[in-house]
């Protein structure tokens, strides 16, 4: 019988390939010749990630800035987690990794295009294996729902949402925090009263430390 590796080998293994897998994603450039601009993959993870957000894709301003939710639906995102800005950034246990890592560019039409798919056959997988001890997925938005849920498909985010109760405790489903979502918000007062107050509950058993309250986007 083959004699176990010592824990501390089996991490630096892990650390080694995530490290690695983390670097070749920074430097990919597959959709290049479809975007307007040079492409910036933005991604934070750890082997010692134990909350996991799945957004869609990074934004103008988080193209811009290299930091992933670097924006006001961050802001938005950060009220709804009970996170402060720098324990959202520093924490090594909070990991973000979008569908698409990159800025897909904005659509003359409003609003920035959808995640490229190719960058989820490409990454989303291998880096999710590196990653053994998430214990809570936040899918923000219906792409990373879709994705995620198959079961799902064909159903609204709304529904998906609130019916976040049958995917807890491992995973919770979320609009996106941007602007358009205000509205979104106040037609369905049930996410500030029930999910919001759960969520920022379950990160806090998470991460350790008490909840910050959360004052609703008026």
């Amino acid at each position: 019988m083959r004699p176990a590796e010592p824990r501390n080998t089996r991490r630096v293994g892990r650390g080694a390939k995530l490290d690695t897998l983390l670097s070749r994603i920074r430097a990919c450039r597959a959709c290049a010749s479809e975007f307007g601009h040079e492409p910036r993959p933005v991604v934070q993870a750890t082997t010692e990630t134990r909350l996991l957000i799945c957004g869609q894709a990074p934004g103008r301003r988080v193209h811009e800035s290299g930091l992933p939710f670097d924006d006001p639906s961050g802001d938005r995102l950060r009220q709804w987690l009970g996170l402060d800005r720098d324990a959202f950034y520093t924490d090594p246990r909070i990991c973000v990794a979008p569908m698409a890592f990159c800025f897909p560019g904005t659509n003359p039409k409003g609003g920035d295009y959808p995640p490229p798919p190719r960058c989820a056959a490409l990454w989303r997988r291998s880096l999710l294996a590196c990653l053994p001890k998430v214990e809570l997925t936040l899918l923000v938005g219906g792409y990373a729902q879709r994705w995620a849920l198959q079961h799902a498909s064909g159903r609204s985010m709304t529904a998906i949402v609130r019916a976040w109760r049958v995917h807890s405790p491992a995973v919770i489903p979320l609009p996106h925090p941007s602007w358009r979502s205000t509205v979104w918000l106040r037609r369905n007062p049930w996410f500030e009263e029930e999910l919001a107050p759960h969520l920022r509950n379950r990160i806090a058993a998470i991460l350790g430390g008490a909840a910050t309250p959360h004052h609703p986007a008026s």
